[in-house]
């Protein structure tokens, strides 16, 4: 079981992401032209990169759940099973796979606006 302080560190960890999220989208915005479809874009943008993050966290949760069923004094066959049988994981790598995707594809989109923008580097 995750200890008290690893649960609050990766809680602090995630806001301080979410915080950085919106910092980088809003300068982006700044930087694309003011539109209706631009709003939304920027919207699904940032969507994509909250919702990955938080897929992220929770595979990563499940490998430090794996190490402490492997570190686990009590040690067995059926814990080494459990341990491997979260489906949910393989659900949420899934999504990962769709939100990278959808990412790429939202970035690419922006690129094309920034291109097209008056503030072209």
């Amino acid at each position: 079981m995750l200890s008290d302080s690893t649960v609050a560190s990766e809680s602090l960890e995630r806001l301080e992401a979410v915080d950085e999220i919106g910092r980088c989208v809003d300068r982006l915005e700044a930087l694309l032209p003011q539109r209706e479809d631009t709003e939304v874009l920027l919207d699904f943008l940032e969507d994509d990169l909250r919702e990955g993050f938080e897929a992220a966290a929770e595979v990563q949760a499940h490998f430090r759940q794996v190490l402490e069923t492997l570190d686990s004094p009590n040690l067995s066959p059926a814990a080494l099973v459990e341990a491997g049988e979260d489906f949910r994981i393989l659900n949420r790598l899934e999504y990962l796979h769709v939100t990278v995707t959808q990412l790429r594809k939202r970035l690419s989109m922006a690129a094309g606006k920034l291109r097209g923008s008056p503030f072209e580097r």
